[in-house]
């Protein structure tokens, strides 16, 4: 899957790196193993940082200004990552998805990325394209209902969103018969080196505990 980051996005973020992930994988509805990474990274959050500090972790912080500059309130949409660490630091469990939807939001804890995850059997053609929502365009996200994505950056296929930070689309999503999983990292700090790390966690994640085969990943 070819990803192009369109002009508009470059120009709130000409720094802005993207990993693209891709692997072969066999989804299950719970791991305990990979549940005790989990609780031991929310721990460490918990013992570490405020809410409040948290919007000064560099990758999440990024995140927060580009949502301004493409004329979005990170506070009442806010970037995935940062919805996850804070409801670890405020003593709420998250939420159990399936193997898939888990480690993905782990390794979005782990950095500080919002990253997208998704069944890559369902996208329509063959590139993903990096934009901004639009006044009106619909947009249906996970377990949300109907999101207004004006001024949120978003990935597109040929039938329109799938993906924004804040929540990925209904249409694409994972679920127990995903077998091609697709992950988008989204590096609004431009740290190369952070957002390559990202993606060979989330190599590793598959690896250990989705079986995953052919993996890849590609900076965009």
């Amino acid at each position: 899957m070819k990803v192009i980051v369109e002009d508009e996005i470059h120009k709130v973020c000409p720094n802005f790196i993207g990993a693209v992930i891709q692997a072969e994988v066999l989804n299950t509805k719970y791991s305990a193993e990979l549940w005790e990474e989990i609780n031991l990274l929310s721990k460490k959050y918990r013992d570490t940082y405020t809410t409040e500090e948290i919007k000064q972790i560099p990758s999440i912080k990024a995140t927060r200004k580009i949502y301004r500059a493409c004329g979005k309130d990170p506070s009442r949409y806010r970037p995935a990552s940062e919805a996850l660490i804070r409801r670890i630091i405020m003593g709420k469990a998250l939420y159990q998805i399936d193997t898939l939807v888990d480690l993905v939001n782990l390794a979005s804890i782990a950095f500080g990325y919002s990253i997208g995850g998704f069944d890559a059997s369902k996208f329509k053609g063959e590139e993903l394209r990096l934009g901004i929502g639009k006044q009106g365009e619909p947009y249906e996200g996970i377990g949300r209902g109907t999101i207004n994505i004006e001024g949120l950056p978003v990935y597109r296929d040929l039938l329109g969103g799938v993906g924004t930070p804040t929540s990925d689309n209904e249409r694409t999503k994972i679920d127990l018969n995903t077998k091609e999983l697709l992950v988008l990292v989204n590096g609004y700090d431009g740290n190369e080196e952070n957002v390559k790390a990202n993606a060979q966690y989330i190599i590793e994640l598959a690896k250990k505990y989705a079986k995953g085969s052919n993996l890849s990943y590609e900076l965009f």
